[in-house]
């Protein structure tokens, strides 16, 4: 039983959160004179030198320390005598010590996350500039629907991981209330300075409720969510580019360092950098619910079930920091080929162009949009390109049709008529490319 009650396993990696909050709550006990000078001064000495133990490796896990908190402070009670160092948990519980200690790691962690997700938004704007001549079949459907410029593909990720970074920045504020000083459930009795403990550990604000602030885990809940939505986000990309890389389409090529050869047949290189991503999706996916089930399970307050939390949260940072480094590696060193992006493309891509031919000629849209149907039906039944038809065929469709009808058969003319806000134009990709370098300016520190 003590083996399957211990958490030391993996919740030693809060140790530093762990005396940070520690260090706080002892200066906070100093404040109310529960602790004299020099007994503070010896407690936040004797944590920095278990805090060098941890970070050194020097640190000897001994029986009975059943997770970080116990652990610490039977270090500090050897270091600084039992008498001192027994003060230091003056109403204090490990309730609100363990929720305190994972909002400072995980704030800690997601800002770090925040970084890397800026990093891969700023090479997506690198490369859309390198290629914003290039023109590739957009699609729909897994079919091809119209032209656009492969850095308007480019940017609808970019956009996407915009979102993610602004979720992201929202749950950092969420979360950024301090728990410390709630007790085990009904507050503390001494009149600890709840606001000189918010603002010391880098906290806007101290919780209002101790109940919920005890038992709250919303915030790894919410991390989860954070983490799902995203790599759902990478994995949908990773399958372009996986579908992009192939014999069928070679658009791109994944650079060598994210792909691997096969064992068995030299002539293959496997992108498993894109594989691996679009799977350990499942894993991030995984963790969400694992945490929704411990947390629908149980009632109100701390129960132990909350031991279920960490875990999952230390897995999901783990594999998210990967997940984002690996996928901006294999952004910024794939390569265009455009000449297969131009082979991709065919007259029948430019079916839309014509109903938007005869819109401008004063023709109602659904009406335009039964001719253009029959301009597509007509040239398979002939066995031609649509841009092969012959004026008179045109003309036999109907009579708005004239010899300015071939002015359409441009890749590039027809994606730079999209110039709204948006849309596929070179235009309104650099206006994109624009508003990303602005954003990124606002939202890097």
């Amino acid at each position: 039983m003590e083996e399957f009650n211990a958490s030391l396993r993996f919740d030693k990696r809060l140790y530093s959160a762990d005396i940070t909050g520690s260090i706080a709550y002892a200066k906070a006990l100093r404040k109310c004179d529960l602790l004299k000078e020099n007994e503070l001064n010896l407690i936040e000495e004797g944590l920095e030198n278990i805090r060098s133990e941890w970070q050194t490796g020097m640190f000897v896990i001994k029986g009975g320390d059943e997770d970080i908190h116990t652990a610490n402070e039977r270090r500090l009670k050897e270091l600084i005598g039992a008498d001192i160092g027994g003060k230091l948990h003056t109403g204090r519980s490990r309730n609100d010590q363990v929720s305190t200690d994972m909002k400072i790691w995980l704030r800690d962690s997601l800002k770090e996350l925040l970084k890397y997700m800026l990093k891969l938004i700023e090479v997506i704007i690198k490369r859309s500039l390198q290629y914003t001549d290039a023109i590739m079949p957009g699609y729909t459907h897994l079919q091809r629907a119209q032209p656009v410029y492969f850095s308007h593909w480019l940017l609808s990720f970019a956009f996407m991981y915009q979102q993610d970074c602004e979720r992201l920045i929202a749950a950092l504020d969420r979360m950024n209330v301090c728990p410390l000083g709630s007790g085990a459930i009904s507050g503390n009795p001494f009149n600890i300075d709840r606001d000189f403990l918010a603002k010391e550990l880098g906290f806007k604000s101290c919780s209002m409720n101790s109940m919920h602030a005890v038992g709250d885990r919303d915030f790894v809940a919410e991390f989860h969510f954070w983490s799902s939505l995203t790599v759902i986000h990478f994995s949908k990309m990773a399958e372009d580019l996986l579908l992009f890389s192939t014999k069928e389409f070679s658009f791109i090529e994944i650079s060598d360092s994210f792909s691997t050869g096969s064992s068995l047949m030299p002539q293959k290189k496997n992108a498993d950098s894109l594989e691996l991503i679009r799977g350990k999706s499942g894993r991030i996916v995984g963790n969400l619910t694992a945490i929704l089930v411990v947390l629908k399970g149980i009632p109100s307050t701390f129960n132990k079930d909350l031991q279920e939390d960490k875990e999952g949260m230390f897995d999901s940072f783990d594999t998210m920091k990967s997940l984002i480094q690996v996928i901006t590696g294999a952004i910024d060193t794939l390569t265009l080929n455009r000449n297969k992006c131009i082979e991709a493309l065919s007259s029948d891509m430019l079916a839309t162009d014509i109903a938007y031919y005869l819109v401008r000629k004063g023709v109602s849209f659904r009406k335009t949009h039964e001719l253009a149907g029959s301009v597509v039906s007509t040239a398979e039944r002939l066995g031609l390109e649509i841009h092969n038809l012959p004026l008179n065929v045109f003309k036999e469709i109907s009579e708005h049709f004239d010899e300015d009808i071939r002015l359409l058969w441009n890749f590039e003319n027809s994606v730079n008529q999209y110039t709204v806000k948006g849309g596929t134009s070179k235009a309104s990709v650099l206006q994109q490319i624009n508003f990303l370098k602005d954003w990124l300016k606002d939202n890097t520190e």
